[in-house]
């Protein structure tokens, strides 16, 4: 077993804490400790360190390196650019096929946030036993409100029980829904959250590269043999179209099995989510590093940045305070502040992202 963790991503949901030089899974948003260290130190129990690698940009390796020193430096596999996750996994197929090619590999993102990290373990291991059969397994997990922030899995025949887990065949993914269709998702009992947390074998996903994705197999194919040939991939990586692995395989095959969880787990991707699994004060607002004074004022997230913040009036408000920029957004709108980056970057104000 192999744990492909994905690190690549610039985080512009949670501007401006999250810049582009320092990336929320760099960064330690929770506790002492940043997400890329969290998240390998909950999958050291079950995989050596050896077996660990990272998907990431040729910028983030180095500092992946600094905060892991453990983690050989061949395990980080640098693309050249960001091209969504079908290619950041198939890159790092090609890597593992070398070593293994009927190994099971175990796909994490690195901005996770799991408060049973021993449930989460015995999962991954369910998973591989999952996988081992030829299935494209992912972890779902069972909803424990109606969010609208995440995609949603639909179950359907039971496939049989594996390390304890009963297992569903994948009946369908569904895109992130208005709160009544959340509503009657978390009621039906039949819906998990989409975690992008996913194990199979390499030569299972190799196969349905073939089948579903065919001209990017060409491509992983020629990306093979130049890193055989110890030549640059850049040449073909360019050519290849950004595609995600959800819409490109998992949607489309019917061989995918979802093994449901109830460890708790967010995706720490908008200051919302870090509202919902941080503790609250007395007046029911996150205050992190700041002095605050709150007068009629609740439902807010502080951000601080070592300053006094006094509130007034305020509801369901988020405060990010840095030294070159401040967000004030409604926290039900806290996943636009991808849609500041995106301003900053049309007014070459680059400085800022």
């Amino acid at each position: 077993m192999y744990v492909l963790i994905l690190a690549g991503g610039t985080g512009t949901r949670l501007w401006p804490i999250s810049r582009k030089s320092s990336p929320k899974q760099l960064s330690a948003i929770i506790g002492q400790e940043t997400l890329v260290q969290a998240t390998v130190k909950r999958v050291l129990p079950i995989v050596p360190t050896e077996n660990i690698f990272f998907s990431t940009n040729r910028i983030y390796s180095k500092f992946i390196k600094e905060q892991l020193p453990n983690i050989p430096p061949s395990n980080i596999i640098e693309e050249p650019s960001g091209k969504n996750t079908a290619a950041c996994i198939g890159l790092a197929t090609m890597h593992l096929h070398q070593l293994d090619p009927e190994a099971v590999m175990v796909s994490l993102h690195s901005d996770h946030f799991i408060t049973d990290e021993e449930s989460l373990q015995q999962a991954i291991l369910a998973a591989v036993e999952v996988a081992q059969q030829g299935y494209l397994a992912t972890l779902g997990v069972t909803p424990t409100r109606p969010d609208t922030g995440y995609g949603y899995i639909k179950r359907g025949l039971k496939l049989g029980q594996y390390h304890q887990y009963e297992v569903y065949q994948v009946a369908q993914f569904l895109e992130k829904p208005d709160f009544p269709t959340a509503q009657r998702f978390v009621t039906s009992g039949e819906y998990y959250w989409n975690t992008g947390m996913f194990a199979w074998k390499i030569s299972t996903l190799l196969e349905a590269f073939q089948e579903y994705m065919p001209k990017f197999y060409q491509q992983l194919t020629q990306i093979e043999q130049a890193i055989q040939s110890k030549q640059s991939i850049e040449p073909i990586w360019q050519q290849i179209e950004p595609q995600s692995i959800d819409v490109g395989i998992m949607e489309q095959s019917n061989k995918v099995a979802v093994v449901p969880v109830n460890f708790g787990w967010d995706d720490v991707g908008s200051w919302e989510v870090l509202y919902k699994i941080n503790e609250k004060n007395e007046q029911n607002n996150v205050v992190l590093n700041s002095e605050h004074v709150s007068f009629d004022s609740s439902g807010l997230m502080i951000q601080g940045n070592g300053r006094f913040i006094a509130t007034i009036g305020l509801k369901d408000i988020i405060i990010v305070d840095t030294d070159d920029a401040l967000l004030i957004c409604a926290k039900d709108k806290s996943q636009d502040a991808k849609k500041v980056v995106e301003w900053l970057k049309a007014h070459g104000r680059i400085e800022l992202i």
